[in-house]
């Protein structure tokens, strides 16, 4: 049989000042950029991604058609040109590939554009326009998905991630195939049933290794198989800011009784856990004279700057957390990663011991965001490409461009800085271990993530700290901050 696959990836945050073009999806930075036909077997297969995870289950059961995968880190809308540029080329090579027996693709599921809401929705719509019904669409999809009726109506069968911190994407992808497989085997097309709990759940709030996330993606994890039940979870991802943002639940069987079942079941799971979505945040200097309080020597304390994390579309050069950590004369901190291009360029052209005063960051206007003014000395430099080695990115490689740890050199405070030329959340020690810096040697972490740094810093942990600075992933939602969301749903 012939099964084509490939997709594309974004999750874009409206609040983000950073628009997403066409340049985004085709370079490549924390994620590979824009890969096409065969090349997708030499980059995907071992990599801990959705696409990776199927071509593993497919390659030796299929004749497997590549088409294309790219990626853009999260930010701000998808551009229109962006968009359309994305869909005729994956739709123009799978009407190219005809005639198939199935399609996988590697979507997000909270990909917003200047004219449509919901991107997969629509680009899944203008697929069937031109294939048709007939051949069977199996869709993985991220676990912050704002799911909706077009995704599930204009696919077959979806897998969404089962973890926060995202450690099972590869297999997400491998049960996609295994689904897909089911549906050719028996030349039949599951019931599903779709379900939207009115409940709006923080970023912060959505890790599955935590209460009460953990609890409720247990009751997933049973029957993967179209024969029994299939059922998938998605938290949705608020800062779309979308009618349709927040948890989903989808559930596939060829007993239509079993699937409405297991859907209703899982609603109203979401709802009897409502009041423990609830977690602790602390402004810059509480959060500091906490963590001063804490400090045993034996593991470093770890904040997570989490309303700055790139990797849900914020900038990753707010200085909120860095005053205040300056302000208090921390020692033995470092901080990753700052994305300040200016600065990674002159820290280059100087090289390592020079000095040089720098406007540091806070390059995009917000409420309460500054740049922070100060002396520097460069420590150490990198040409930012480094290999993964946590769990999570599973030996995958970054190209995030020149980079530079900067120290403080007029300051009592003892801080290493990883200023970067990419934006790239920090959720894998690499990023501070390739440019020398170990970091279960620190006292203080200041990590720019939201829940992903908790794979691989947890365990070198001795205390987590989530900081709400100023940042433009907002963590702490209201009415008034979400204009288009539909009515009924409790911001949580």
């Amino acid at each position: 049989m012939r099964i084509a696959a490939g997709g594309f990836q974004h999750e874009t945050n409206r609040f983000s000042p950073i628009p997403t073009t066409w340049a985004d999806f085709e370079r490549e930075d924390g994620w590979p950029g824009l890969t096409l036909g065969d090349a997708l077997f030499e980059v995907f297969p071992n990599m801990n991604i959705p696409l990776g995870g199927f071509l593993q289950f497919g390659r030796n059961r299929y004749d497997v058609v590549p088409i294309l995968w790219a990626s853009a880190e999260p930010g701000g809308l998808v551009e229109n040109d962006a968009f359309d540029e994305l869909c005729e080329q994956l739709i123009n090579a799978l009407e190219s590939a005809l005639p198939l027996d199935g399609i996988y693709l590697d979507l997000h599921g909270a990909m917003v554009t200047e004219s449509f809401e919901d991107g997969e929705g629509e680009f899944l719509t203008r697929l069937r326009a031109r294939l048709g019904f007939e051949i069977p669409v199996a869709v993985s999809l991220d676990l912050h998905a704002n799911l909706t009726e077009k995704m599930v109506e204009m696919s077959d069968v979806m897998t969404i991630f089962r973890t926060y911190p995202h450690l099972d994407m590869a297999q997400t992808g491998y049960r996609a195939g295994k689904l897909l497989d089911e549906i050719l085997s028996s030349n039949r097309k599951p019931y599903r049933a779709f379900r939207k709990p009115p409940l709006l759940v923080p970023l912060h709030a959505q890790c599955t290794d935590l209460e009460p996330c953990h609890s409720i993606y247990q009751s997933v994890v049973q029957d993967d198989s179209l024969h029994k039940v299939h059922s998938d979870i998605a938290m949705g991802f608020p800062a779309s800011d979308i009618a349709d943002c927040g948890p989903g639940v989808v559930a596939y069987s060829y007993s239509e009784l079993g699937a409405i079942d297991k859907a209703n079941q899982l609603e109203d799971l979401f709802c009897q856990n409502e009041s423990r979505f609830s977690f602790p945040l602390y402004c810059e200097d509480e959060g500091v004279k906490l963590a001063l309080d804490s400090l045993s020597g034996e593991k470093p304390i770890v904040f997570a700057d989490i309303q700055d994390n790139s990797g849900a579309g914020a900038t990753s050069d707010t200085t909120g957390l860095l005053r205040a950590l300056v302000n208090h004369r921390v020692r033995n901190c470092a901080l990753a990663a700052l994305h300040d291009v200016d600065a990674a360029k002159q820290a280059h052209d100087l090289g390592v011991g020079a000095e040089f005063e720098c406007v540091l960051g806070g390059k995009f206007a917000g409420e309460g965001i500054s740049p922070y003014r100060g002396v520097f000395k460069v420590a150490a430099l990198s040409d930012g490409h480094f290999q993964y080695h946590g769990e999570m990115m599973q030996g995958g490689m970054a190209n995030i461009g020149p980079t530079a740890v900067l120290e403080l050199a007029n300051e009592a405070a003892e801080i290493s800085i990883v200023v970067t030329s990419e934006r790239i959340q920090c959720l894998d020690q690499a990023l501070l271990k390739h440019i020398g810096i170990e970091p279960a040697q620190k006292s203080i972490l200041a990590i720019k993530s939201t829940v992903h740094f908790r794979a691989d810093f947890a365990p070198i942990a001795g205390k987590i700290i989530l900081i709400k600075s100023a940042g433009f992933n907002p963590c702490q939602l209201t009415s008034t901050l979400l204009p288009r969301l539909r009515p009924g749903v409790r911001i949580l």
